[in-house]
């Protein structure tokens, strides 16, 4: 079914009024122009047979009919019957129709008095009027119908062009297009367009906020089969080991019977199985928001000097330096237990990935808003493209470490997932010295 345009609707409604308005006045203007012409007519007549009724007071009743003649001798063109108080005909024209039963198509009493009355059966010269008139009526109502055919037309085009416009541009934004915003109107449609801009606008940001929001459950779901896959890998080699280990010392094979050695290396590796599944809850926990920060007021020098210590053994065993450049009475406002877990895997990392004879430095830089620690272990480098995947689950950028290295892989995951939890913003990147973490402590 082909669609009926707006336009060509309120064009035909307005033309249609219009016409209509243009009628009524017309019929309205005829009745007032034949009620002009009629008394324009009346008023004709009797001035014509003004001097014919004078005559006949002067000349008596008596005269009338003589007076009567020689009025038609001067004015032949028209056509009159004078009778008396009985309808008797005193004077008639040659033309004029004398009958009782008057059938002609003009009949006016000119003048009406006791003895006579004349009666005027032909009309005066107002043709011509009449006729230019006419013309000039028709004339005037066939403007008034073509300026109503422009108005309309100019009405309708003016109506109808912005709803159509707004019409297209809601097309578009159902296509999800980018649609520019019209010209300002202070009207209804004006206010109409800005509502559906307003709205579309809305729409597009909700879209792009549900797309958001499945690209990072899509994210989310990857991440958690990425962590799945490498928990159960992790899991699986100490697991494989402990079973490897138990069936030997079960059928006595060699060294497997010494049974206590190979049940202390069951306990290692039992151990480092509690401390990934502990390490793989508390990322979990902190995921999940189970565990919540309680700031306090913190030094974060005596932080920093009581986790330093636990450390140095390592880092002597590979011939490195720990130096700390902390302030006394640092206030920093922290959860102590949060802190401390991000300070010792920090520290750790630094130690573990630190080559041998490096130095690793612990120093603080204080702000007016925050107090920003940094560790940074010098003669190091990291690719830039793998710095961001450093705080993903066993993520390992050596990968050909010793299988007996007892780094998981989480330590720089609890780090991230920890600081977020206390809103405190950090970064790991690369420096001319070195690599740097940095963490900005709010001042307590």
């Amino acid at each position: 079914m082909k669609k009926r345009g707006i336009f060509i609707k309120v064009f035909a409604y307005t033309l249609i009024s219009a016409s209509l308005l243009v009628c009524v006045t017309a019929a309205l203007f005829s009745q007032q122009f034949m009620s002009f012409y009629r008394t324009m007519e009346t008023r004709e007549i009797v001035a014509s047979y003004e001097p014919l009724v004078g005559r006949i007071r002067r000349g008596g009743s008596e005269n009338i009919a003589e007076t009567a003649r020689l009025f038609y001798e001067n004015n032949q063109s028209f056509e009159f019957n004078v009778i008396d108080d009985d309808g008797g005909s005193i004077y008639a024209t040659p033309n004029a129709d004398t009958d009782s039963d008057f059938d002609g198509d003009f009949y006016f009493v000119v003048h009406r008095d006791e003895d006579y009355s004349i009666i005027a059966q032909s009309r005066t010269g107002l043709d011509s009027l009449y006729n230019d008139l006419a013309i000039r009526a028709i004339a005037v109502f066939a403007v008034m119908l073509a300026l109503c055919l422009v108005c309309a037309y100019v009405f309708a085009r003016r109506m109808t062009k912005p709803i159509k416009r707004l019409a297209d541009n809601a097309g578009r934004m159902a296509r999800l297009e980018d649609v520019p915003r019209e010209p300002e109107r202070r009207d209804e449609l004006g206010d109409l367009a800005r509502d559906v801009h307003a709205m579309y606008e809305k729409l597009k940001d909700t879209i792009a906020k549900l797309e958001a929001e499945i690209l990072r459950e899509r994210e989310l779901e990857e991440s958690q089969r990425y962590f799945f896959s490498a928990a159960s890998h992790e899991l699986k080699t100490p697991i494989a080991a402990t079973s490897v280990l138990l069936e030997g010392m079960l059928e006595n094979i060699g060294d497997y019977s010494d049974h206590p050695k190979y049940l202390r290396e069951c306990i290692k590796l039992t151990d480092a199985q509690s401390r990934i599944v502990s390490e793989i809850l508390e990322i979990v926990n902190l995921s999940d928001g189970k565990i919540l920060p309680a700031p306090q007021r913190l030094d974060l020098s005596d932080a920093v000097a009581s986790m330093l210590p636990n450390y140095r053994s390592l880092a002597e065993a590979k011939d490195q330096q720990i130096s700390a450049s902390v302030p006394e009475k640092t206030i920093v406002l922290a959860d102590s237990r949060m802190l401390d877990k991000v300070l010792s895997n920090v520290i750790l990392n630094a130690v573990q990935n630190a080559p041998s004879g490096a130095a690793i430095r612990v120093w603080s830089e204080p702000s007016r808003a925050h107090c920003r620690l940094c560790v940074l272990n010098t003669d190091t480098h990291i690719d830039e493209d793998m710095l961001p995947k450093l705080f993903d689950p066993f993520y390992r950028a050596d990968k050909a470490r010793s299988p007996r290295d007892k780094r998981s892989g989480l330590g720089l995951t609890i780090v991230q997932k920890s600081l977020k939890a206390m809103n405190i913003g950090f970064s790991l990147e690369n420096t001319a010295e070195g690599v740097l973490f940095w963490m900005d402590l709010p001042n307590g």
